[in-house]
């Protein structure tokens, strides 16, 4: 690799685009069925999140969503602009705006969210229901702080879940 003499700099690399690539891939297979109801991801985010969660501040949906605020205030809009959601000032803090399902967001929500769920299971069936586990175990350690590592062995502890 030009520039890089460490292997283990090298083997980062290389988890590192194959994990994008996988990531822009299970977009990709799941992106048509959101286009037919109107929906992009992260327009699917904010209504699944206040759906399985209730009304959220948009700060919060920032921190879930892991987007800016800049792009969550204009995917609420359009979101708005559909009567899928409502914004209301929080009343024990007028600075934060709460953000909460129509009745047709929630119907629309409920309609596809199970459709998604369908979509993403197709678009990870290369995997096995325990690759599946033990690819979400080490994706959970990538997302940890790696200062967080226990000096003996190196590793995070996590436990597992039984499999069923």
């Amino acid at each position: 690799m030009f520039g890089v003499a460490d292997p283990a700099v090298t083997a980062s690399v290389r988890a590192y685009v194959k994990l994008l690539r996988a990531t822009r891939a299970v977009v990709a297979r799941t992106g048509p069925l959101l286009a037919e109801f109107g929906l992009t991801h992260t327009q699917l985010g904010v209504l699944e999140a206040i759906l399985h969660l209730g009304p959220l501040t948009q700060r919060d949906l920032t921190r879930k969503l892991l987007t800016s605020p800049g792009n969550l205030t204009d995917v609420i809009d359009k979101l708005a602009q559909r009567d899928l959601v409502t914004r209301a000032t929080c009343p024990e803090d007028r600075r934060r705006v709460r953000v909460a399902l129509t009745a047709t967001g929630r119907t629309l929500i409920e309609t596809v969210f199970p459709l998604h769920a369908a979509d993403i299971h197709r678009a990870m069936a290369g995997l096995t229901q325990a690759e599946q586990t033990q690819l979400g175990r080490l994706l959970r350690l990538l997302g940890q702080d790696p200062d967080a590592r226990d000096e003996q062995t190196g590793m995070i502890e996590i436990a597992a879940p039984p499999l069923k």
